[in-house]
């Protein structure tokens, strides 16, 4: 781009942004053979002078020598060069992620290593400054097809490999116009011949359109719907960034946080590393997920502390290396759990670390293992109290999953409802090693469970990192965080929706009607049932049974809302084709409004009968 709006107002100030974080900025028409970046044909995609320089200075062996001769680059470089014919995008995809984190086999040297097999890496993960990082300006490259060149706008390079690719448009036009070009430039729009390069997608990692005052990122799968903000540069301040940029806080741009928090060559690094993977949508379809910002944020927050916190020997009295993450629901719980696991299995103080987490549901099961590949974990599980006990008893870093019974209230008999750890059976002390974490799923309700509190007194000097997405109840919150500690972090409704990740929820008020009617005819009945006591007496026994849970679980109480819901449901809801969700209290509550609904529906229905009816005989 030499010029326009384009370039004036969005590229050209990405790439001065991507400068000041020490990237270099290469314009590709403009290039010569002293940036190293010839190419064996327009249609290859991997800097390959640059890659073979970054590797071959970074591998040495036990001596101190640089080992890799021209052989065995040639190898290394032909597995992320080539992918097995046939294989589609994703696949290519997934093969070559697996490359970049994991690195490849190549022959060794004799006299080392007993002339065993050796692996080398295309990317120094551990020491980010230790790699070449290049952002490229319309870098082309052929299509298969009769299609003209593409030219990403941008096109970020770490040691010659394409991991993100950019596109800008104009100020005011919609960045769903960048969307649909890098949906095009990956052959993703389901067109019946090559649009694009897939080839230059087989190593990347996310995508971006910007237009500066909106950017928003994605990967190569997903929709336009898909693609969300990043709004949070952390770990550096929305102060700090408008400081650095020069100007107020009101006027940093979508683009300027995005490339604050996303693109900083250690960050880059660090998200490829443990914040995409693959997953497997309700559809049944594979795509590829990049973290939001929360969950980023989530994650490096909960390290810290578990870096820095006491542990509960230092502090005297509570472990403090722990707390509530505190995500609304719909916003991505289980993958920042699966997110925070990847981060501990890199950090060289917390890869030793056990991890047991609490849930009662098999969906996160799931999750965690569809990524045990990348982790090279599997997850144990413990559905029963035996199985429990002996993985918590291990002394060895793994992953285990504690599988709660779920829905288990407090006057439960302790008789087993289904798999899973059951209330009432006595643990004692498992494992009182300091190097474990336990992250508990739904933590708003788990400590309330038996089952959760014994588990927990098993691992007394566990750190401890609890997961809601329910706002604490004010009553419960004392409790909760006595458990797990303060926030790490919070990512609210109101946040969610205003990022497009969750639809918004309407309310229509209706509680304060229904308690006072209600209160009134339970005062109502209470005095027709101990009429026979005296003032005291019944204020008495009032304080002492009717609490708010048994107002909710009353017969008359779930009654006569159970009449009002029917009129609502069938007036307001059923027009627009819509279903309806009733939450109740108990387990109790939720049998007893199924046969006070089903009735009040067959009442209703004998009333919109009986009105046809006598409107057809008044004809």
């Amino acid at each position: 781009m030499s010029g326009g709006p384009e370039w004036e107002y969005v590229e050209r100030p990405l790439l001065d942004h991507l400068t000041s974080l020490s990237w270099s900025v290469l314009n590709w028409p403009a290039a010569t053979s002293s940036d190293e970046v010839e190419r064996s044909s327009d249609r290859a995609v991997l800097l390959e002078q640059r890659l073979r320089r970054q590797m071959f200075e970074r591998h040495v062996d036990p001596s101190g020598n640089r080992w890799l001769d021209e052989t065995r680059l040639n190898a290394a470089i032909a597995e992320l060069r080539s992918m097995p014919a046939g294989a589609k995008l994703l696949e290519a995809n997934r093969m070559s992620t697996e490359l970049l984190l994991n690195g490849t086999t190549v022959a060794g040297l004799e006299g080392w290593d007993g002339g065993r097999n050796q692996t080398v890496n295309f990317i120094d993960w551990d020491h980010p400054e230790n790699n070449d990082f290049l952002a490229v300006s319309q870098f082309a490259v052929a299509t298969p097809g009769q299609q003209a060149d593409i030219r990403p706008d941008v096109t970020l390079f770490v040691n010659g490999i394409p991991l993100v690719v950019i596109e800008a448009k104009a100020p005011g036009k919609p960045v769903t116009d960048g969307i649909e070009q890098l949906r095009r430039y990956a052959n993703q729009r389901g067109s019946a011949t090559p649009e694009g390069s897939e080839q230059l997608f087989w190593t990347n990692q996310f995508t971006v359109a910007t237009t500066f005052e909106k950017a928003v990122v994605g990967t190569f799968t997903a929709l336009p719907e898909h693609y969300l903000a990043w709004k949070d540069p952390h770990p550096v301040g929305l102060a700090e960034l408008a400081a650095e940029r020069g100007k107020g806080v009101a006027h940093v741009s979508q683009q300027e946080i995005l490339v604050a928090g996303m693109l900083a060559p250690a960050r880059l690094l660090d998200i490829v590393r443990h914040f995409t993977l693959f997953q497997e949508i309700d559809t049944g379809t594979t795509v590829k997920v990049v973290a939001r910002y929360q969950q980023h944020r989530a994650v490096q927050k909960a390290m810290t502390r578990l870096l820095t916190g006491k542990t509960k020997t230092q502090d005297g009295h509570v472990d403090r290396r722990g707390g509530i993450i505190w995500h609304t629901q719909g916003s991505g719980k289980s993958l920042t759990m699966v997110f925070l696991i990847r981060a501990m299995r890199s950090h060289p103080l917390l890869r030793r670390f056990k991890i047991v987490l609490v849930t009662d549901r098999t969906d996160l099961q799931t999750q965690l293992g569809s990524t045990a590949q990348l982790t090279a974990e599997t997850v144990k599980v413990g559905t029963s109290s035996k199985t429990v006990k002996e993985l918590v008893a291990s002394p060895t870093a793994d992953i285990v999953m504690a599988m709660i019974q779920k829905y288990r209230d407090t006057q439960d008999t302790g008789r087993p409802s289904g798999e899973g750890v059951a209330g009432g059976e006595s643990f004692g002390v498992l494992n009182d090693s300091e190097d474990i974490l336990v992250m508990v799923d739904e933590a708003h309700r788990s400590h309330t469970n038996t089952a959760h509190a014994l588990l927990m007194a098993s691992m007394p000097n566990a750190a401890r990192v609890g997961f809601t997405g329910t706002p604490i109840i004010m009553g419960n919150r004392k409790k909760t965080e006595s458990i797990f500690g303060g926030f790490l972090d919070k990512y609210t409704l109101r946040e969610s929706e205003a990022d497009g990740s969750t639809v918004p929820i309407f309310y229509e008020g209706k509680t304060t009607e229904a308690a006072v009617a209600g209160a009134s005819k339970m005062d109502d009945i209470f005095l027709r049932w101990f009429s026979g006591l005296s003032d005291e007496q019944r204020k008495t026994l009032e304080s002492k049974y009717a609490t708010a849970a048994q107002l909710l679980e009353a017969p008359e109480m779930i009654r006569w809302k159970s009449e009002d819901l029917i009129r609502h449901y069938v007036s307001t809801v059923m027009p627009d084709g819509f279903k309806a969700l009733l939450v109740a209290t108990s387990r109790e509550a939720c049998v007893r409004y199924h046969s006070a609904l089903t009735a009040a529906r067959d009442a209703f229905v004998a009333e919109v009968e009986e009105g046809a009816r006598r409107w057809l005989l008044a004809l």
